[in-house]
């Protein structure tokens, strides 16, 4: 018997302080809240919505090591590391450029890593 994958469900990255982590992924990323649960005092879910998939944060987790393996496309890669850069956003690595695509990364205010991602023209 194996396991019957029925569909992505979420990507998940610990935080440890909400309302930094909240102004960076919706005041810097833009993202839009989806669920937000408080399971108990000061102890949060948040999940946002990107594209019909589901990035989650959470200080309700224990241990909050930093992940990477989150990446995000967007419009123009060239004004999201001018962006990054200018709100002090650290770079996780510079652009790199493949045959289908350019991508740079950065780091949430925890340590998480996300990719950015553009697709060439054609691609």
């Amino acid at each position: 018997m194996s396991i019957q994958v029925k569909e992505f469900a979420f990507v998940f990255h610990p935080v440890t302080d909400v309302a930094r982590a909240r102004k960076f992924y919706e005041a810097f990323l833009g993202l839009k809240t989806g669920m937000v649960v408080e399971f108990q005092p000061g102890q949060w879910w948040i999940e946002y919505d990107v594209a019909g998939q589901a990035l989650a944060i959470s200080n309700a987790m224990p241990g909050g090591t930093p992940v990477n393996g989150l990446t995000l496309e967007v419009a123009d890669l060239d004004s999201a590391i001018a962006d990054a850069k200018q709100h002090n956003v650290p770079v996780a690595f510079e652009i790199m450029e493949f045959p289908p695509c350019r991508m740079f990364g950065i780091k949430d205010p925890d340590g998480n890593q996300i990719g950015l991602h553009q697709r060439k023209t054609g691609q």
